[in-house]
């Protein structure tokens, strides 16, 4: 999605039938994934069966004429499907091929199937976040799952820095377990250098306080006084400059030695207000503060509305639709939302034709159900108007 957005022309191959497996999430608007649609905009759908000879044939023919082929099968199964690396590279030398699984192309988890909450497992993340004592707990989002994600963005802009001025292609390994653990730079020099496995600390930071959210009269309110210039300001606004020279909460070494009874003290202050009275009073002394929402009030936000963060668009079978908009504002690039999802299959004739096919072997093709169009009216074969 983030490549077609800087301008790639994304090709998503899927099976013929049902898709990508994601195209089956709820909720559904007139039968098309909305949770779908999101990630997947922007992208060109074909629909071809890798099973069949003459749809391996198709891929190595849009693969000869690609910059880049990422794939997400567990490790073994896009060799055994006839499109891996090397046969990929034997139609297009210096392609750059980038791999994405749970666990990598090596090591004694290779052959597991690996989703997110098991990469989140596997590098300590499910006990290291939720509240002390509590289970084990997720992140609120994917996060492993769009580690990867980043991970591969960045590699493979590296890979075509490094194709530009060498000609030469790459082969791109990424785990979603490498790509969390990769994210763990303060918790790793904690271990390595003082042997502190990261524990649950709930909203709390585990090197400064008050950094955590705090209990208001009719909600939370996050509080970032990470330092003593920033706590004696805070102070102000508490209306306890005595806590300056109390032992307890002096300076920061003794703040978080006594952390258990400075969020008791400040929430028994905090409850006092609401959340908007709180982030007036600690914003008019300069300390970071601020609400804490639940996603749909994130969404209306009126910074979040002001920055453009939600974008419309008009989807030919969702109709029209709400989405995310890519979060860099550059100055001379376009990164925007190029259009909607497709359904299943719904550029297939279009690209095969780019690719050199004619209308009469896409058609038969089509017919042999190696190509598929799965708009819901189904009015015309996959070489015909209708479909491309």
């Amino acid at each position: 999605m983030v490549l077609a957005e800087l301008g790639a022309d994304v090709i998503k191959v899927e099976q013929p039938g049902t898709g990508d497996d994601s195209r089956r999430l709820a909720p559904k608007v007139e039968g098309e994934s909305y949770p779908f649609a999101m990630p997947n905009r922007s992208k060109r759908s074909v629909s071809l069966d890798l099973k069949d000879e003459r749809g391996l044939e198709v891929f190595l023919r849009l693969a000869e004429q690609a910059d880049l082929v990422i794939e997400n099968f567990r490790p073994g199964v896009a060799d055994r499907l006839g499109i891996g690396y090397d046969a990929v590279r034997a139609v297009r030398e210096d392609i750059l091929y980038c791999s994405i699984s749970g666990f990598g192309q090596t090591g004694p988890y290779r052959d597991r199937p690996g989703f997110d909450i098991m990469a989140q497992g596997v590098v300590g993340f499910l006990r290291m976040t939720g509240e002390p004592g509590g289970r084990p707990a997720k992140f609120g989002i994917a996060i492993n799952d769009i580690a990867a994600g980043s991970t591969a963005i960045y590699s493979i802009m590296a890979a075509q820095l490094h194709r530009t001025s060498t000609g030469e292609g790459q082969y791109m390994d990424i785990s979603l377990v490498e790509a969390g653990l990769a994210w763990t730079v303060w918790e790793s020099g904690a271990y390595f250098g003082g042997g502190e496995v990261p524990q649950p600390t709930g909203t709390r930071h585990r090197r400064s306080t008050p950094y955590q959210a705090f209990r208001t009269s009719d909600g939370y309110v996050t509080v970032g006084a990470a330092n003593d210039r920033l706590w004696h300001r805070l102070l102000g606004a508490l209306g306890r400059q005595e806590w300056a020279a109390d032992p307890r909460f002096a300076t920061l070494p003794d703040r978080m030695a006594n952390i258990d009874e400075l969020e008791s003290e400040i929430e028994r202050i905090t409850v006092t207000r609401s959340t908007e009275e709180w982030i007036a009073a600690i914003d008019a002394v300069g300390v970071p503060c601020g609400p804490v929402l639940t996603y749909d009030e994130a969404l209306r936000d009126p910074h979040v509305t002001a920055r453009e963060a939600v974008v419309d668009l008009e989807h030919p079978i969702i109709g029209e639709m709400r989405t995310i908009a890519p979060p860099t504002r550059f100055s001379g690039i376009d990164f925007a939302v190029r259009g909607p999802a497709p359904w299943l299959g719904q550029h297939t004739g279009e690209v095969l034709r780019e690719a050199g096919y004619s209308d009469e072997r896409i058609a038969e093709l089509a017919a042999a159900e190696v190509l598929y169009d799965a708009h819901p009216d189904r009015q015309a074969p996959v070489a015909g108007t209708g479909a491309a």
